[in-house]
């Protein structure tokens, strides 16, 4: 199977010369948030973006059955690992420190219901006083899908932004029988395979968030949001996706100062 590589790209390479030294730079950032990263001592170097237009199979599932489809799994996890490593790379090439406020989307491509674009997009920062200090233990540019204001507010409590922390589990939800389903009708009551479903799904998915920010030797995550999608499935094959960014000390925040209390006149 081959594998795009964005740096032999003639329209990549173009946009990156555009975005060099002296040249205007690119960005998603509203006013506040520009004024906030350089009053945290960042400048913006430019938008990146990655993608990846990825073909989504079938996986065979038992009816009646509660179970991870692994392969499922894997595919939803690559593609969206394809696309932040891109904007990485991008960052990279750009001399930045990190990338904040990254987006990832999910969307059907033009070529079928069963083929997705995962896309992530996002403003690379560099420290204007000490770059390359803010880089990931592994020497990478950071990702972070906080705002510039909570970056802001991240950088003066004394933490910096690792990375993006994903967990997702595709996962088959058992049909039930129509014995059951006729006698449940007129009825409120608990759907207890269903429930059983939905929470090892998630469980699982929030377990290998919390691995990846094990292994990037972050101090904990934060800002996590979650989700729920049949995408190309149908309503018994869900995937419960995790996202958060993991942090640790940064090299040169300080606390926040104690509020002091203002009497208007």
């Amino acid at each position: 199977m081959t594998t795009f590589d964005p740096s032999t790209s003639s329209a990549i390479q173009s946009r990156r010369q555009k975005s060099g030294e002296g040249k205007p730079f690119t960005s998603d950032l509203d006013v506040e948030g520009y004024v906030l990263l350089e009053e945290a001592g960042f400048e913006p170097l430019g938008l990146v973006l990655g993608s990846s237009v990825y073909h989504i199979g079938i996986q065979i599932a038992r009816w009646k059955q509660n179970e991870e489809l692994t392969k499922l799994t894997q595919a939803m996890y690559s593609a969206r690992q394809l696309a932040i490593s891109r904007i990485v790379a991008e960052a990279e090439a750009l001399g930045a420190d990190g990338v904040t406020a990254v987006r990832l989307t999910t969307q059907m491509y033009a070529g079928g219901e069963d083929i997705l674009e995962f896309l992530a997009i996002g403003t690379a920062v560099r420290s204007k006083s000490n770059p390359g200090s803010y880089r990931t233990p592994a020497g990478q540019p950071f990702t972070s899908h906080l705002t510039a204001r909570e970056f802001y507010l991240l950088h003066k409590a004394g933490h910096i932004p690792v990375s993006l922390v994903l967990g997702t589990c595709v996962y088959h939800l058992a049909h039930q029988g129509i014995r059951q389903t006729f006698g449940q009708a007129g009825q409120n009551v608990e759907v207890a395979v269903l429930t059983q479903g939905t929470y090892d799904a998630r469980e699982l998915a929030l377990g290998r968030m919390q691995d990846e920010a094990i292994a990037e030797q972050a101090e904990g995550v934060v800002g996590v949001s979650t989700s729920l999608s049949s995408h190309v499935w149908g309503e018994h094959a869900i995937e419960f996706f995790a996202v958060g960014t993991s942090i640790r000390s940064s090299p040169g925040g300080s606390p926040i100062p104690e509020p002091n209390m203002v009497l208007a006149l």
